[in-house]
């Protein structure tokens, strides 16, 4: 081959290679992505989160809110060595004081060898084994070093949020948490997430070379957070304090007790003032870890009587003067002996009959009056809304369940176990409800747990709440039953709350838990006491429910014993501070 050939085939390669190159040249200018990898590495968006809305009571005072912790770190190239032979080890000494996590000469060494030996994350290297408060972080700053501030001692404080509540576990159950990825929760928390959490806003980063920190392009964010709103809740912390500290030292009496509920509701709004639910734990103390008042649906026992008696006079079947045979071994129907909790009453009236919480008086009289009539007295409780949804603003609220007659399950014996508050399935809080229509006049209410939304101190959205229906019943039976509950309380089986300084009405409830598939397992059955009622009888301005759960127990356990002298001494609170009685409380004399 000649010279020529070669030196043309050179030229070839050469231009070739060149216009590879060009065309890469280009590809990278105009076609490649390459830009947006870099980008990618050296550059990012992130999102700053905003502030959490608070939790209020009704009154403003805070149950929840979100307040900035601080992460302790420090740039250990940032102080000068003349700086670090004179301070380190005084900053060391007051470290290691203040977190109490290691001796001063494991902080000395660790910042020292950091700084010397700069390994990853030296300009970045964390102190402490918790986040600081804001006044902890003052405090701080007053450290050897660190009150050079950030450019010259090398102090850097990461605010974090911390969610905190004041007033510790009250009411936790319904103000509720949510987890990190808000994917569950329970609680006010976690209903009314999309409103408390608010927007996060956007901010432009860049990757810092030497520690691999991000660190802000600009001071200002490319869009500002949009902070959460504060939710003002019905719960008065007052009576709240009072009906925990109230369940607390009943519960404490005995360990038979599994768990307990405690509610208080405004008569004419709904509004609900105080909730309690506590569940024993393996340790033996209890905790807010179930809410008992608007998830645990069981048969309501004796409290259901209420319900029965409004059906009978509603229908014209009995008057509160009318007599019943009770018998004096009790009433036998279909297989079943209906007894007395207390003994034989023998021929009462139905009144008497109510105040002892008969239940072979209840079961009779629906069996005589209903027994060719089921479906009418079924329809009754339904018109009464006791077997619908109250649909609160909470998630998790138990199912209301009654049967009808003709549906599976339905027996002979249906109707008088309904009769007494069996075979039928109520919340604490629809029993509740119930009771707080009969105070309110006949009209039922929703209840709530939000008053309104609020943000920067001002009021966004008022929450209105309308009945749920029209009366329950007539101004006549209304005005029977208020002499009925008035009764149980007088001279009826809850007499020992009775008090002359001002006037309760409420009815006494006992029953029986099914568990593991059946109501007693080797003579121990599960109860629950429970008392509901309203005050002042006049005038009532608050209605409250008591619920009380029994272990599986050999021993005897009643509404009047155990839950009735928890709701006197809430009751007792209410009176002695609200301004609707003017005549204090005084305390019980001594006996000399």
């Amino acid at each position: 081959m000649n010279p020529s050939n070669k030196m043309m085939i050179v030229y070839i390669c050469y231009l070739l290679t060149a216009l590879l190159a060009i065309g890469q040249i280009v590809r990278l200018q105009f076609f490649s992505d390459y830009k947006d990898q870099l980008d990618a590495i050296v550059y990012r968006t992130i999102d700053i989160p905003a502030y959490r809305g608070s939790i209020l009571g009704y009154d403003g005072r805070v149950l929840a809110n979100t307040v900035p912790f601080y992460e302790i770190r420090i740039d250990c190239s940032v102080p000068g060595d003349d700086m670090l032979n004179r301070n380190l080890n005084g900053l060391s000494l007051a470290l290691s004081r203040f977190f109490g996590d290691r001796s001063a000469t494991a902080y000395e060494k660790e910042i020292l060898q950091a700084r010397v030996e700069k390994k990853p994350g030296y300009r970045n290297l964390p102190l402490g084994n918790r986040l600081v408060s804001h006044d902890e972080l003052q405090e701080i700053r007053g450290f050897p070093i660190f009150d050079q501030g950030q450019y010259r001692g090398g102090l850097i404080a990461t605010q974090k949020e911390k969610r905190i509540y004041p007033y510790g576990r009250l009411a936790y159950r319904t103000i509720g948490y949510i987890s990190q990825d808000e994917q569950s929760g329970v609680g006010i928390e976690y209903a009314y997430n999309a409103y408390l959490k608010g927007h996060p806003g956007k901010q432009r980063v860049r990757r810092r070379s030497g520690d691999d920190k991000w660190v802000p392009i600009s001071s200002r964010p490319e869009v500002a957070p949009k902070n959460g709103i504060d939710i003002v809740t019905t719960i008065d912390i007052s009576i709240q304090g009072a009906a925990e500290s109230a369940l607390r030292e009943q519960l404490s009496k005995d360990s038979t007790f599994e768990g307990a509920t405690a509610v208080v509701m405004e008569v004419s709004t709904g509004a609900i003032r105080a909730i309690v639910n506590m569940k024993k734990m393996k340790s033996g103390s209890y905790d807010e870890t179930f809410n008992y008042a608007i998830s645990e649906s069981t048969n309501p026992g004796s409290t259901f009587k209420l319900a029965t008696l409004i059906a009978l006079l509603e229908d014209g079947y009995v008057r509160l003067s009318d007599s019943v045979d009770t018998g004096r071994n009790g009433w036998r129907y279909y297989g079943k002996t209906f007894t007395e909790a207390g003994g034989s009453y023998g021929t009462i009236s139905v009144q008497q009959a109510f105040e002892k919480s008969s239940n072979v008086a209840f079961a009779r009289l629906a069996v005589d009056k209903y027994g060719n009539r089921e479906k009418q007295f079924i329809n009754r409780l339904y018109n009464m809304k006791l077997n619908e949804r109250l649909n609160i603003e909470l998630i998790g609220e138990g199912r209301a369940q009654i049967p009808f007659p003709g549906e599976p399950g339905w027996s002979r014996l249906s109707l008088p176990m309904i009769a007494m508050g069996y075979e039928m399935k109520l919340t604490p809080l629809h029993v509740l409800t119930f009771y707080n229509a009969i105070a309110n006049n006949g009209r039922m209410v929703t209840p709530y747990f939000i008053e309104s939304f609020m943000q920067h101190g001002r009021v966004m959205e008022q929450f209105e709440h309308t009945p749920l229906s029209g009366t329950l019943c007539t101004p006549s039976t209304l005005k029977a039953v208020h002499r009925a509950l008035r009764g149980v309380v007088e001279h009826g089986t809850a007499s020992r709350i009775n008090d002359p300084r001002y006037s309760i009405s409420g009815k006494t409830g006992t029953a029986q838990i099914a568990y593991d598939g059946g109501f007693v397992h080797n003579g121990y059955r599960k109860h629950q006491a429970s008392f509901v009622g309203f005050f002042p009888s006049e005038d009532p301005k608050y209605s409250m429910i008591v619920i009380l759960y029994s272990s599986p127990t050999r021993g005897n356990f009643y509404g009047a014993s155990w839950a009735a002298p928890v709701f006197k001494k809430i009751a007792d609170h209410i009176y002695i501070t609200n301004p609707f009685w003017n005549a204090p409380l005084e305390a019980p004399r001594k006996v000399s």
